[in-house]
């Protein structure tokens, strides 16, 4: 488990730079909304326990999903921050199972949010 205080970087790019991490790092052409870098690993906690990782949103990714999807940019970009910390903390969605379990959890987390 991460550590209790860890932190995360967020950054907010353009299209331009989250395509450049994409393929830098990815090996993915064009633009995402979110990309995740962990930092924490269970075999590593003793290196930096405190540093979970950074989350990269794309905002101009963001914008045009959320006018897709009809909704708020807040509302996206919330879920956007929230699918990024989850995949720092070991979430995936390759599979159905896993994914199934991460929408729970961003549900769950998400309506935590939003009572604030």
């Amino acid at each position: 488990m991460a550590h209790p205080d860890a932190e995360l970087s967020i950054l907010f790019v353009n299209d331009e730079e989250i395509t450049r991490l994409n393929e830098l790092y990815l090996k993915r052409s064009g633009p995402t909304n979110v990309i995740s870098f962990p930092m924490y690993s269970p075999d590593l906690s003793s290196i930096h326990p405190e540093i979970l990782g950074d989350v990269v949103i794309s905002m101009e990714t963001a914008s045009r999903e959320a006018e897709q999807e009809a909704i708020s940019l807040e509302a996206k970009t919330d879920w956007l921050l929230v699918h990024g910390i989850l995949h720092l903390l070991g979430y995936d969605h390759e599979k159905a199972k896993d994914a199934r379990i991460m929408f729970k959890k961003e549900k769950e987390l998400l309506d935590l949010l939003r009572r604030k």
